[in-house]
């Protein structure tokens, strides 16, 4: 599949025209950080068959056959002062236009990503926009658990799939950080309602970073999620909600999420050592 580019000193992206995808995330010196799935088996629906391709995609949830699986359409490119615009055709179906604005910064190795949904039907339509980043396995995610002080009542709610094995030893539970190192043969998910507002994600000494806003005022999907990690011997996602909105035709949902890349970093191999690189790097 033929990609596009866009570089600074500290990283290059790669996004495709037939796809709405950001394909590759490359550190400087490394390798790309995402996985590359274009050889995977497709997913078949009522519109075609459904790739997942790899890399960094837009959804919109509550998760649903058919609908969150229509397939991809080529994309309309807008090239922007410090990024990229890509848009996809209204989805049959669902009537949803997908529209994803990339800006690099000049600068630092940092990336902002604004995730935007288009109402198009002649009805509203309940979703929220749903970020989901693919990585390539052989790394270890980073999930920050809440930690306000709320007194007498409960401040941690997770929510597993019903095939997560929360018996595997790559599930790795501690009091502020769960760790999943992504050697999972089967698949696992968790979501969780997460205020700390970040997730990450080490592979290759390098530290993939991404944040968005949290809304304790929000009706998330997924009992409360605002953040999921699935992972299955293929990838890891790291994914971000925005709050269940009734969207009205014409109308739209944007939901940002920030990128930041660290080098040189050490693999964490319990929550000790990710509490010193979350310190280290302040990432709260």
């Amino acid at each position: 599949m033929k990609t596009h580019s866009l570089k600074n000193e500290y990283l290059a992206l790669e996004y495709l025209a037939s796809a709405l995808r950001i394909s590759a995330l490359i550190p400087t010196g490394r390798s790309n950080l995402f996985a590359d799935l274009r050889d995977a088996a497709p997913i078949s629906t009522p519109y075609g068959e459904f790739q997942f391709l790899g890399g960094h995609r837009l959804w919109h949830s509550p998760e649903a056959m058919p609908r969150t699986y229509i397939p991809d359409a080529p994309v309309a490119i807008t090239e922007l002062s410090d990024g990229v615009a890509l848009e996809t055709p209204t989805e049959p179906g669902s009537g949803v236009r997908k529209h994803i604005e990339i800006h690099l910064a000049p600068d630092r190795p940092s990336v902002l990503v604004v995730h935007t949904l288009t109402n198009d039907g002649l009805w509203p339509i309940k979703l929220a926009p749903w970020a989901i980043t693919q990585f390539r396995t052989g790394g270890v995610a980073i999930l920050p658990q809440a930690k306000g002080e709320t007194g007498l009542l409960p401040n941690r709610i997770l929510s597993f799939w019903p095939y997560s094995d929360v018996a595997s030893p790559e599930f790795v539970i501690g009091n502020e950080f769960i760790l999943i190192h992504a050697a999972m043969q089967a698949p696992f998910k968790i979501g969780f309602p997460n205020p700390r507002g970040w997730l990450a994600y080490w592979i290759d000494e390098t530290l993939f970073i991404k944040r968005s806003e949290f809304d304790p005022a929000g009706e998330y999907g997924d009992f409360g999620s605002s953040s999921e990690c699935y992972s299955c011997k293929e990838f890891l996602e790291l994914e971000t909600l925005a709050p269940l909105c009734l969207l009205e035709p014409g109308s739209s949902a944007s939901h940002t999420e920030t990128w930041e890349i660290y080098s040189e970093v050490t693999k964490p191999e319990n929550e000790k050592e990710a509490f010193e690189i979350i310190n280290r790097y302040q990432l709260d």
